[in-house]
C-alpha cells in the first residue's frame, strides 16, 4: 500500500511539472496576386520567382498598341478641338478687319457725296431750275448711302467680336470632351505595364511572355514580409482558453527561438473527422480553427506550409 501511494504521488508530481499541451499547426501565406485590368498578350516580365522586389518597381508589362494609337488619336483630337476654341473667341483676321475697313471708307466717300448732291438739289429746287422730284432723288440717294454706312459700321463691330456664346460653350464643351477622352486613353496604356502595390518577395510567376492574359487575370504572386499567419487546431476542450487578442507562442524545425503571436481568428465551426457523433465520449475529436499573426521579424522567420507548434505562454 505504502508503495502504491508513492507511486501515485510520482505521477501526479510529474504531470504537474509536465508542460502545457502543444496545438499542430502550419505557417499560411496571404499572397498579393497582382493583375491588370485590361487583356493583352504578355509583352514583359520583369521579375524572376524569389526576388524581392519593392513597392512602385517595375513586375510586369502587356503589349500597348491599341492603346497607344488611341493615345495619340484622342491627342489629336484635343488639339484640334482647342484650336476651333481659340478661333472663335478672338476676332477675325486682321486681313479681314482691313477688308471691312476699307469698305467703311468706301462708304464714307458714297454718304459725303450724297450728302452734296442732296444741298446741290435743294439750291436748285428752291431757285426753280429743277423739279421737286430731283430732291426727293438726292434724300433718297442719302438715306441709301447713310444705311449703307451703318451696316459696314456694324460689320466692323462684329468682326472684333469674338463668336456668339452659345458657339464658344459648345467649343469649351467638346474641349473637354476631348480631354476625358485623352485621359481615358493615358490611363488604359499606364494600366498595361503594372507595377509592385507593395514590398514583398516573388512567389509565382503565372505567365510567361507572349502568351495571352485575360483582363483581370494575375501575373505575379507577391508575398510581403507581415503577411505570413499562423493556423492551428484547437480541441474542444481548450477551446475556452483562445479569444481574439490572446497571446501564444509557436516553435518550428530550425527557428532560433520562440514566435510570439496573437490571435486574430477563432473559427465558430468545428472540424472533424467523420463520422462524428455529438455525445460525450466522442467530443474529443472536435478541433477548432485558430489563426495568430507573429510581428513583422518574426514572421520573416517562417515559410508557407512549414509546421509550427503553438502554446499558451
Amino acid at each position: 500500500m505504502r508503495l502504491a501511494l508513492l507511486l501515485v504521488l510520482a505521477l501526479a508530481g510529474c504531470r504537474q511539472d509536465s508542460p502545457p499541451a502543444a496545438y499542430q499547426g502550419y505557417a499560411e501565406g496571404e499572397y498579393v496576386r497582382v493583375a491588370s485590368p485590361l487583356a493583352g498578350i504578355l509583352a514583359r516580365l520583369d521579375v524572376t520567382q524569389g526576388a524581392a522586389v519593392q513597392a512602385g518597381a517595375p513586375l510586369f508589362a502587356l503589349e500597348q498598341d491599341n492603346e497607344a494609337a488611341a493615345r495619340r488619336g484622342a491627342e489629336e483630337r484635343l488639339a484640334q478641338a482647342r484650336a476651333q476654341l481659340a478661333d472663335l473667341e478672338k476676332a477675325r483676321r486682321p486681313e479681314e478687319i482691313a477688308a471691312i475697313e476699307a469698305q467703311r471708307r468706301q462708304a464714307d466717300a458714297a454718304l459725303d457725296l450724297a450728302e452734296a448732291e442732296l444741298k446741290r438739289a435743294e439750291r436748285l429746287v428752291a431757285s426753280g431750275f429743277q423739279s421737286p422730284a430731283t430732291l426727293d432723288q438726292a434724300r433718297s440717294a442719302r438715306d441709301q448711302a447713310k444705311a449703307n454706312r451703318a451696316q459696314v459700321d456694324a460689320q466692323l463691330k462684329v468682326a472684333h467680336l469674338a463668336s456668339r456664346a452659345d458657339q464658344v460653350v459648345a467649343a469649351r464643351a467638346a474641349v473637354a470632351q476631348a480631354q476625358s477622352a485623352l485621359d481615358q486613353a493615358a490611363w488604359q496604356t499606364a494600366k498595361k505595364s503594372v507595377t509592385a502595390p507593395v514590398a514583398g518577395t516573388v512567389q509565382d510567376r503565372l505567365y510567361l511572355p507572349g502568351e495571352f492574359v485575360p483582363a483581370g487575370y494575375p501575373v505575379v504572386s507577391l508575398l510581403p514580409p507581415g503577411n505570413i499567419k499562423l493556423r492551428f487546431f484547437v480541441p474542444e476542450t481548450d477551446l475556452a482558453k483562445f479569444k481574439p487578442g490572446t497571446k501564444v507562442k509557436a516553435a518550428c524545425d530550425g527557428c532560433d527561438g520562440d514566435i510570439a503571436a496573437t490571435v486574430s481568428f477563432v473559427s465558430t465551426q468545428p472540424e472533424y473527422t467523420p463520422p462524428v457523433i455529438y455525445n460525450r465520449e466522442n467530443r474529443t475529436k472536435l478541433v477548432w480553427l485558430v489563426e495568430a499573426r507573429p510581428g513583422p521579424n518574426d514572421a520573416a522567420k517562417l515559410s508557407p506550409g512549414q509546421p509550427v507548434d503553438v502554446k499558451l505562454p
